[in-house]
């Protein structure tokens, strides 16, 4: 039965075989003494160490795992030795097994010791086995040719790949073993670096303009795209700090307007109010955004002006730690409300209002849409609403979003149906929002009057309140649409909807399931705008006619005029005839 050991090694607690730790002491006096009169032998103590621990490190399974004699010649035979323990036969009883050598691992790293932003091109430039300056220059390319792309990559590899800290790590970075031998020579290599800054500091600061001259060609030119690297950095760094402040200052600009109108109430905040189903206060609602969006930003801001002022002090880690608390509160309560007013949409109903319509159905049925100009002046279809006053002086939303439907059917009576629909967070309360929408109609000898908007209560709130008209004409008979109901009508015509905007402004007679039209004669005329823009198409057996805001196109059997800004073309079998501003050619056969 071995006793077992519990060692610390390199801040790390290991049980290990009372044989092994015997050997792995033998070991490490041995390095020491090889190190007596080193520079930096402290150091790199301190990093062999490290790594041994390390190596143990990755062969443990788990806590209670005991390290035995083997594992430690592994690592040894890792690691290498120290001339005093090749050659101290009292130390040891049997002689170092030869081990083939460890192959190394290169593995990715941010260099920040030879670094103008984070590292990441020169860490980069290890791996890839290629000067750093030719990464930088690609990295340059590829951010300006994705128009910022690569901006955000960088940033990613900055967060994401850890920077080389340790000496293990800057060997691994650059495919070096990690052994006694390169550690050694590393850490050396650091002490000598220092030592020759400081000569050249003490000795050598006035002589340095006499060796420049002897740079080479690339040396220069490596410089010279340093510089513009450096100078890019900083132009990053000033659009960071344009886009935060920017970012910032709008947030605090809306944060002041829509907070302190939460308390003077302007016209303008009866909007937000109506499509606030929450009950979440407007000023508090604008504080969460203001801090969920403003708080990165900040950090944005920040990172620009740490690229462009070097010795920048940092916020501190109260201040960060602050922010991202108030950060994570303010996403967590947005997120919050925001999920409430999206239930408060999540499900629909609808409701209908059927009655017969009394007319005379020997002569055409005429529709047609009705404004109010207390509510609005525009007749014309769309989804938004408004807020008004009705006679009572009562606040009311206003909406028209309306679509008509004709129907045809065998009955020999006609018959209104209005569909009413709303939305809500269940089914009964989006029904009870339905019946609150106010839609009214007039039937006056063969004239249908349809409201072009719906009303609800102000305090009903914004719901996508909606209202469809079915119109059932029994067949047979006819039906003429006003041309203001050409958008409230669908576009295209089906079984259950057989009249579309184009079929405005005409007399329908009312088929099976279609519509027979008496004076279409492939007659279309769009309305585009509200500026009475048109678009006229006349198609029958003689020819075509087009009249839109390109000009006049008439077309027939034997002959092709088309007028417009380019001037006059037309064309026969026989004649060609083209006016523009180079004044007039005429063209016939016999000249081809």
């Amino acid at each position: 039965m071995n006793k077992t050991v519990n060692i610390n090694l390199a801040g790390i607690f290991f049980h290990i075989d009372e044989d092994a730790y015997q050997k792995l002491q033998r070991y490490l006096d041995a390095i020491k003494r090889s190190f007596t009169d080193s520079q930096g032998r402290s150091e790199i103590l301190a990093d062999i160490e490290a790594r041994i621990a390390e190596l143990f490190n990755e062969r443990v399974t788990h806590d209670k795992q005991v390290i035995s004699i083997k594992e430690v010649e592994d690592v040894i035979s890792i690691m290498g030795q120290p001339e005093d323990y090749l050659v101290d036969d009292e130390i040891f009883e049997d002689e170092p097994i030869a081990q083939p050598r460890t192959k190394s691992v290169k593995k990715l790293y941010r260099d920040t010791s030879n670094s103008y932003i984070a590292g990441v091109a020169s860490g980069m430039g290890h791996y890839l086995g290629l000067d750093a300056i030719w990464i930088r220059l690609i990295w340059v390319l590829f951010a300006l040719g994705s128009i910022g792309t690569f901006i955000l990559i960088y940033i990613l590899f900055w967060i994401l790949v850890p920077e080389a800290v340790t000496t293990a790590e800057k060997l691994t970075m650059t495919g070096e073993p990690v052994n006694i031998s390169n550690i050694e020579k590393n850490i050396k290599k650091g002490f000598e670096d220092i030592s020759d800054t400081v000569k050249n500091v003490d000795y050598e600061k006035y002589g340095s303009k006499v060796k420049s001259s002897s740079k080479s060609f690339f040396d220069t030119i490596g410089e010279i795209l340093m510089f513009f690297l450096k100078l890019f950095a900083k132009f990053i760094g000033f659009i960071l700090v344009v886009i935060g402040a920017v970012t910032i200052f709008g947030l605090l600009i809306s944060l002041l307007s829509l907070g302190s109108s939460s308390f003077f109430n302007p016209w303008w905040m009866d909007y937000a109010d109506a499509v606030n189903t929450t009950g979440l206060p407007i000023w508090l609602g604008s504080l969460l955004i203001f801090f969920s969006v403003g708080i990165p930003f900040f950090f944005v801001l920040y990172l620009g002006l740490k690229i462009l002022i070097n010795n920048l002090k940092s916020i501190g880690k109260i201040a960060k730690f602050t922010l991202l608390g108030v950060w994570l509160i303010s996403i967590i309560a947005a997120f919050t409300f925001g999920a409430k007013l999206t239930s408060d949409h999540a499900l629909e109903s609808i409701i209908t209002k059927k009655a017969t319509l009394t007319y005379n159905t020997t002569d055409t049925l005429r529709i047609k849409m009705v404004m109010n100009s207390k509510f609005d002046r525009i007749n014309h279809r769309s989804n938004d609403f408004k807020i008004a006053y009705n006679e009572n002086d009562q606040k009311v939303i206003v909406s028209r979003d309306i679509k008509l439907v004709i129907r045809s059917t065998k009955d020999s009576i006609a018959s209104i149906h209005i569909e009413k629909e709303s939305k809500g967070p269940n089914y009964l309360e989006a029904k009870n929002y339905a019946e609150k929408i106010s839609y009214s109609y007039t039937i006056n000898n063969n004239d249908l009057l349809l409201d072009s908007y719906l009303l609800t209560d102000y305090n009903n709130k914004y719901r996508e309140q909606n209202i469809q008209i079915i119109v059932y004409i029994p067949e047979g008979t006819y039906v003429n649409l006003n041309r203001n109901t050409r958008s409230f009508l669908h576009y295209e015509r089906s079984p259950d909807n057989i009249v579309s905007y184009d079929n405005a402004n005409h007399t329908l007679k009312i088929l099976k399931d279609a519509i027979d039209c008496l004076n279409c004669k492939d007659l279309e005329v769009v309305e585009k705008d509200d500026n009475d823009n048109i678009d006229l198409n006349i198609n029958d057996e003689n020819g075509s006619l087009k009249i839109n805001n390109e000009g006049v196109s008439i077309k027939n059997d034997n002959v092709d005029i088309q007028i417009g800004n380019n001037g006059v073309k037309a064309k026969s079998s026989e004649v060609n005839v083209d006016i523009n501003e180079n004044g007039i050619n005429i063209t016939t056969d016999t000249d081809n």
